[in-house]
This record gives C-alpha cells, sequence and structure tokens, in this order.
C-alpha cells in the first residue's frame, strides 16, 4: 500500500536559545538537503512553512533557479528534488493543501527533544501509517523547537531521538532523514 506523507519545516512560531518566540531564517541547505531526504523517502510534498514575504521570496527564488534556471540544467537530480518543494505561510495551509488533495484531513505529527502526554513511537507511528491510509504530514521545527501551545495542537509527538550520550540539540536536517528512515525506510533489522 503506498502512503501519502508530507513534510514542513515550520518557522514560527519557534523559540530561540532565549526561550523567545521568534521566526527563523530559511536557509539555503534546509531546502536543499531535505528536499533531497523527502525524494529519497517518496515523499508526496516538503512544505516550507514561513509567514514573512521577503524570506518566502527568497526561498521561491532559490526554488526557481533549481526548476526554471540553469541550475536545473546542471543539476537535473536537483531539479528533481526540489520540485516537491513548496513554499506556504503557516501549518494551517499545509493541513489545507493536503486535505484538498487527498481528501481527509491528514494526521498531524511533530518532533521534540522532549516527551509529552501524546508522544508516541517511531514503531506505532509506522504501523498507523501503513494500516491506515490516513495522510500524514510530519512537521519539523527550526530554531529551539516549535511553541508549545502550537505543539499541543498535534496528534501525536515522536518520541525524542536519543545517542548513547546525554547531549541531544540534532540539526533539523539530521533529524529529518533519521525519522524519515525510522518511519518508511526499509526494515534492515528483518532482513539478516
Amino acid at each position: 500500500m503506498a502512503v501519502s506523507v508530507y513534510l514542513g519545516l515550520v518557522h514560527y512560531p519557534i523559540y530561540n536559545k532565549n526561550n523567545e518566540i521568534v521566526t527563523t531564517a530559511i536557509t539555503n541547505f534546509d531546502i536543499h538537503d531535505i528536499a533531497r531526504t523527502a525524494r529519497t523517502y517518496d515523499l508526496l510534498k516538503y512544505f516550507i512553512i514561513h509567514p514573512l514575504d521577503s524570506q518566502k521570496a527568497l526561498a521561491e527564488e532559490i526554488i526557481n533557479y533549481w526548476q526554471e534556471g540553469y541550475g536545473g540544467q546542471y543539476n537535473p537530480d536537483r531539479k528533481e528534488a526540489l520540485s516537491i518543494v513548496e513554499v506556504i505561510p503557516d501549518i494551517a495551509a499545509a493541513v489545507d493543501y493536503i486535505t484538498a488533495k487527498e481528501g481527509a484531513k491528514p494526521l498531524v505529527v511533530t518532533t521534540d527533544a522532549r516527551k509529552y502526554t501524546n508522544t508516541v513511537s517511531y514503531g506505532r507511528l509506522r504501523q498507523e501509517i501503513s494500516d491506515t491510509g490516513r495522510p500524514c504530514l510530519l512537521l519539523f521545527g527550526t530554531g529551539w523547537g516549535m511553541e508549545n501551545s502550537v505543539m499541543q495542537q498535534f496528534d501525536y509527538i515522536l518520541e525524542p531521538i536519543y545517542g548513547p550520550g546525554s547531549y541531544n540539540h540534532l540539526p533539523v536536517r539530521a533529524a529529518v532523514a533519521i525519522i524519515l528512515d525510522r518511519l518508511l525506510g526499509e526494515l534492515w533489522w528483518k532482513n539478516d
């Protein structure tokens, strides 16, 4: 069964290191690297979620270079990866897009380095995505994570990614790759 999974990178409302609510800047690496990872795992759309017109224009300029400009001719693989990227103003717009496209409201899931009452394991979410056929929107926060009241609106929050040590502050691009592999990657441990 094919799964309908979408990804959103949220830039507002985000905490900074001083626990203030801010809007983070779009980075070129986040556009390229997350698009390549999302395309590798066959996601249907990668939303860059940002409310500021100046930042949306910057992202669209980068995307257009690789879609319509010389970049697409120079690197067709990058053109294909960025073909699933769309810049939108907020999470609600992503949910509306998916609902219209899929005919069903998506399961909205996010990530955090902390546990919440609606924290879910990777195994459980992987099974739910596979079994229900319900579309899923995976949201990733930038900065030091999404604002708490926004976090409470989601269906699930994935359990934190733990390494062997006590340090726990992965870059968002690494978290995306790890999480997509856990949810959608091959069951390598069953092939041994």
